[in-house]
């Protein structure tokens, strides 16, 4: 159902609110409408079709990511592709994930507020800053020169590129991009009169190289300028010289240039797509603090194009089920006899025309994009009914552990999305193991801790993967809700030839004691790791030394195998 709220009939802009929880919704209802007109939509399709219905009248959206029918990226990706449709009002996504800033800003939203959405007066400075410089860039692409920095306005440089390639199609030329990067947070912090500055700055630095070498350059963005020069090799000199610009203006070494290079370009590419690699490149790099200059290349290219390929590829993998579920065996090694104890869920990806896609490859774009929920949800899926069917054919429960991803942590529906696998396969709590990665917790602690607790009362256990990469406190440890220790693969890889990685492990094995849970250390391939391991008091173990992952057919052998020696 779509609603409108009207506030003030005086006021003309209007904020779209995409949002499907009703609790989120009104609460951001009630924030905005005391200054716009605001309209409300549950998800990305019910968005469109109110924008359409705007004809372009809608200032700004405030968008949530995770929705039903369509979520944030499958809108971001619709709406931008027929602006003409809907209108080109900027997006400021609303998210309580870090890692889903990158993907988000390279499918064009221009702001983000974090979740939970605590402070009403950040969200009105957010909006009422995106409204504003939208409505300047509008201004902006009406001239041919930006009145601030002298130099040309996009829609007048891009059609001068084309110009200038026609003119000496032969001429090695070079597409650049500078970015501010986090220029945003110091406008918060500092006003637009001192942007105004520091912009000027900048341009001025800009428009000194371009009568030395010829070439165009104009401001994009309030924060991006596009350069388009003769082929030159001098580009991280030129970084380092509006770096030395930015620090001595600002004094802020967390506003930092990113300057991305494309040399040689390919004129047969479109302008346009010259430019927005470019700047996607700078995007991918925003998170570093140091002033850096990044060259595109046609293997950067192909790379994307072939994540883009894979992300396009995932419903149908999905619904094809050629995401297969692989099972890598837990043994207890501390008894006369080690003893299959557990199993961990590993997907693979059996594509059908590419063959084996590496899970080092697709699941860190899944989750860079956002998308790693759904196939988390699956292996779920997959591992309760095979929890299931082995106990059925064997009269032996194996629980085995699912990895649960940072972004899972935030889903509202986490804990009953758990419950009602196990009451369909009629498992019980102990099953269903869930991993959560040591860097999880500390990355956002209250929040991961929360939710931990909330699903160790319902009676699951949670255990800690990658323990020892991460950063938790000795003291943080006492609090954490956690059912087991589970040593990062790194420390078994060097233990036999580094004594200062078997006294990290020792030092591991006894927090684990002191808190009363089991370890398990994992990578174990070697007999003599294993009888270190198993002398330090290490309670499992897991990794090739017992068995590779294995498929389910085959992981049944070592289930039989374990039968017959009981």
């Amino acid at each position: 159902m779509l609603h409108i709220l009207r506030g003030d009939p005086g006021r003309k802009r209007k904020v779209l609110i995409v949002e499907d929880s009703e609790i989120n919704s009104r609460f951001l209802s009630y924030i905005v409408g005391r200054e716009y007109d605001v309209l409300t939509a549950a998800n990305g399709r019910e968005a469109l079709d109110v924008l359409r219905e705007q004809s372009g009248t809608v200032s700004l959206i405030l968008l949530d990511l995770i929705m039903p029918v369509m979520d944030g990226y499958e809108f971001m990706n619709e709406y931008h592709s027929h602006s003409d449709e809907y209108g080109r009002a900027p997006v400021i996504v609303l998210t309580a994930d870090r890692e889903a800033e990158v993907e988000a800003l390279r499918r064009g939203a221009q702001d983000f507020i974090p979740k939970p959405l605590d402070y009403p007066e950040v969200i009105m400075a957010r909006i009422e800053r995106s409204i504003a410089l939208e409505e300047d860039r509008s201004l902006i692409c009406n001239n041919e020169r930006d009145p601030l920095t002298l130099l040309y306005t996009r829609n007048f440089f891009m059609e001068y590129v084309r110009q200038y390639d026609l003119a000496d199609p032969e001429a090695p030329m070079d597409a650049a991009v500078i970015v501010l990067n986090r220029f945003y947070m110091l406008l918060d912090v500092c006003g637009r009169q001192f942007i105004r500055k520091v912009v000027k700055a900048i341009s001025d630095e800009i428009r000194s190289i371009l009568p030395r070498t010829g070439g165009l350059a104009c401001r994009s963005d309030l924060g991006i300028f596009l350069l388009y020069l003769p082929h030159r090799e001098d580009y991280d000199d030129i970084c380092a010289r509006l770096s030395k610009i930015l620090r001595e203006l600002t004094g802020n070494t967390r506003v930092t240039i990113h300057m991305g290079v494309y040399q040689n370009v390919q004129k047969s590419l479109d302008v346009e797509q010259r430019y927005e690699r470019v700047v996607l490149l700078c995007y991918d790099n925003k998170n570093s603090y140091k002033n850096s200059c990044y060259y595109y290349s046609d293997e950067i290219h192909e790379r994307d194009i072939f994540n883009e390929r894979l992300i396009m590829m995932m419903d149908t993998a999905l619904r094809e089920k050629q995401f297969v579920v692989y099972y890598q065996p837990k043994y207890v090694i501390q008894g006369v006899r080690p003893e299959l104890h557990s199993a961990e869920a590993l997907v693979r990806w059996m594509h059908p025309d590419m063959g084996l896609i590496s899970p080092g490859i697709f699941i860190p774009l899944f989750e860079e994009n956002g998308l790693v929920h759904r196939l988390d949800r699956y292996v779920w899926s997959e591992a309760a009914r095979q929890v299931r069917v082995w106990h059925d054919k064997y009269q032996k429960k194996i629980p085995v552990s699912v990895n649960v991803s940072r972004i899972d942590i935030y889903a509202p529906e986490l804990e009953k999305e758990l419950s009602s696998l196990l009451a369909l396969n009629s498992l019980d709590y102990n099953d269903l193991l869930l991993e959560i990665t040591e860097s999880a917790y500390t990355d956002d602690s209250a929040q991961i801790i929360e939710t931990a607790k909330k699903l160790r009362e319902k009676g699951f256990k949670i255990e800690m993967d990658d323990f020892g990469t991460g950063y938790s406190s000795l003291s943080m440890l006492t609090s954490l809700p956690i059912d087991a220790l589970k040593l990062d693969m790194s420390f078994i890889r060097k233990m036999m030839d580094s004594p200062r990685d078997r006294q990290l492990i020792r030092l591991i094995l006894d927090i684990a004691r002191f808190l009363s849970i089991p370890a398990i250390a994992e990578g174990v391939e070697r007999e003599e790791q294993c009888q270190a391991l198993k002398e330090m008091g290490c309670d499992l173990i897991q990794g090739y030394y017992f068995s590779k992952p294995l498929p389910p057919e085959d992981f049944e052998k070592l289930i039989e195998k374990e039968l017959e020696a009981a």
